[in-house]
């Protein structure tokens, strides 16, 4: 079958999936009513940056709805038989992943470019900044590029987790506990050991800034989300591939 092909299949398994849609909702209301409203309770920034910041943290929260879709567009396809036909049409079966991560992931990077324009209209709208806000500056477009990027990599590592553990519950577990539960657990614990620790895991950002998690700069930040979800993407390849299904 040609790789379009199973691009064009994988599309329509996703948007097939009831849960995709109560997901994309979930994800443009948490996300898109928080950062108005963050915006609308802050008066006044002092930069421009610290602007769309107040109006970016509904992606605190708002990306664990991205880790479910992702696993959900794994898990439900073993738990209802479709995997099955997918992988008897589809033989190869790293083609086969490589196409769902594709179409997983470009799905929720664009909710998300959707979502940082948002927020920044919101900033733009309904918070002062002396001397105007500088939507095209530097300081303004890395954090929102690095959020479209971040959401990317938590929708490739939510599909390797899904493939991994082939259980919804168990996926997405493991998934909170390793952007949401330990990072700011082991940050609190306050031990110098336990600090490296969480900045070595994959901690959800807002921009720049990880989430309640011990901070790093942006450049490592990012390369740890992306080594998380690259190893965790190859270990699911490997163990598709060798499973019965």
């Amino acid at each position: 079958m040609p790789f379009r092909a199973l691009l064009r299949s994988e599309w329509t398994k996703l948007r097939s999936i009831r849960s995709t849609w109560w997901c994309t909702a979930l994800y443009l209301l948490v996300v898109g009513g928080t950062g108005w409203l963050a915006a609308a309770s802050t008066n006044s920034a002092p930069r421009s940056d610290v602007a769309l910041g107040v109006a970016l943290t509904g992606f605190g929260i708002g990306q664990l709805v991205v880790l479910v879709l992702g696993v959900l567009a794994v898990t439900t396809e073993f738990a209802s038989g479709m995997a099955l036909v997918s992988l008897t049409v589809a033989p190869r079966r790293t083609r086969l992943l490589t196409a769902k991560t594709l179409v997983v992931t470009l799905y929720c990077a664009l909710l998300t470019a959707v979502l940082v324009v948002v927020c920044a209209a919101a900033a733009f709208t309904l918070t002062d900044v002396p001397g105007g806000l500088a939507l095209t500056s530097p300081e303004v477009l890395r954090p929102m590029g690095l959020q479209v990027v971040n959401g990317a990599l938590v929708a490739v590592l939510a599909v390797a987790l899904g493939t991994v553990l082939r259980s919804t519950a168990g996926a997405v577990g493991i998934g909170v506990a390793l952007v949401f539960v330990l990072p700011p657990a082991l940050a609190l614990w306050g031990k110098e050991l336990a600090m490296r620790a969480s900045q070595a895991l994959p901690a959800l950002r807002v921009g720049e800034d990880a989430f309640a998690a011990v901070a790093t700069s942006w450049p490592v930040g990012l390369a740890i989300v992306a080594g998380w979800a690259v190893v965790a993407w190859l270990l699911g390849a490997m163990l598709l591939g060798r499973r019965d299904v």
